[in-house]
């Protein structure tokens, strides 16, 4: 009952001690977590806008028809649309291997640029792929550099140091992720959302994200999406003051939040990553095969065998979360300022998977 006493004790920072509630590794009640397999209390169905997105264009994304989706709103919290695993059989390992395989690569900036050199950067996956493979179970074996990977941004990237995004520090945005980006919004009531930014975080046992607010964002009246694949996770959402006790949510492999409106702009934060409710080392979603009847003009690769071996092996101990962003409206551009710094672009430890100030900081190496 610790954890329900202190979600209704507000007042100085009651976020914060929700945060290093969850936080411990022996905090074992978990009964005031919402869960939406099985809604209730505070969770209640919400509409989704069907018409916006053909079965057609739902396919090649790799999602389930909409009309099939399932998507839940929480009391209090207008605008926060969460769904459950809307995702084909098989269709999450391509976003995995993505994020493992494709998107480290250059031009894409990720965490280990800030402490090695650029040459040692370039290929993490070929780097990786065999050591992750031969991977056992002891803690102290080596860890690969796929495993020090703690962030990849993607598009518009992001400054850790001024906390803005910038006109001259821009690449081109993946083109498939921004299909299905483009769909999830749709069909949320966000048609022409533009993905513009992408940040991808890589978490193991022992991350947490840190509590913040995401503003830096020059449009507000988007939504901000987020992909969560492998391991579970605690997802705390609080108010607009950090006085303002947090909500917890678990969030599993396949689910996709989208927070819009008064939600946008709410604080929140990822505690603690937790080991699949199923009791096996990966969850059963993922151990879905590839339907051999994609459609075409799908965005969705088979995976080889070999490929999803290191995927499987990484994502036992870990997890992926990609969370989408449009940042400029149409039309807009960045003012003047907003140009004039892009050269550092995040802090020397990647403090953004961790609270500022007082959570223990794991260094990328």
């Amino acid at each position: 009952m610790a954890a329900a006493a202190l979600t209704r004790e507000g007042g100085e920072d009651a976020f914060r001690r929700l945060f290093r509630f969850y936080r411990q590794r022996d905090a074992s009640d978990l009964r005031g977590v919402v869960d939406f397999s099985v809604p209730g209390g505070q969770v209640f169905r919400s509409q989704l806008s069907i018409s916006s997105v053909s079965d057609q264009d739902a396919y090649r994304a790799g999602l389930q028809p909409v009309s099939q989706w399932k998507a839940y709103g929480l009391n209090g919290y207008p605008g926060f649309i969460f769904i459950p695993n809307p995702f084909l059989p098989g269709c999450q390992r391509h976003w995995v291997k993505q994020c493992l395989k494709l998107y480290p690569q250059k031009p894409n900036v990720c965490n280990l640029d800030l402490h090695m050199a650029p040459e040692k950067t370039i290929d993490l996956w070929g780097q990786s792929k065999d050591q992750l493979r031969r991977k056992g179970s002891s803690k102290w074996e080596p860890r690969s550099l796929l495993e020090k990977l703690r962030w990849v941004t993607l598009g518009y990237h992001y400054n850790w140091d001024t906390k803005k995004y910038s006109a001259n520090h821009h690449t081109p945005f993946p083109s498939d992720l921004a299909f299905l980006s483009e769909q999830v919004a749709a069909a949320c009531g966000f048609r022409g959302f533009q993905a513009q930014a992408g940040i991808l975080n890589y978490y193991h046992f022992d991350s947490s994200l840190g509590i913040h607010v995401d503003e830096s964002e020059l449009d507000h009246s988007r939504p901000l999406l987020s992909f969560s694949f492998g391991q579970s996770s605690i997802f705390l959402l609080g108010g607009l003051k950090r006085e303002e006790a947090p909500t917890a949510m678990f969030m599993h492999s396949g689910d996709i939040m989208v927070m819009s409106g008064f939600s946008r702009l709410l604080y929140h934060a990822v505690p603690r990553v937790l080991p699949s409710p199923e009791g096996t080392a990966l969850p059963s979603c993922l151990d879905q095969a590839l339907s051999s009847d994609l459609p075409v003009g799908t965005v969705i690769e088979p995976s080889s065998d070999e490929d999803w071996q290191v995927c499987a092996k990484y994502l036992q101990s870990s997890r992926i979360n990609m969370t989408i962003r449009q940042v400029l409206s149409e039309g807009q551009k960045f003012p003047e300022e907003y140009g004039t710094n892009g050269k550092s672009q995040a802090p020397s430890e990647d403090t953004h998977l961790q609270e500022n100030s007082r959570a223990k900081r794991h260094r990328p190496n």
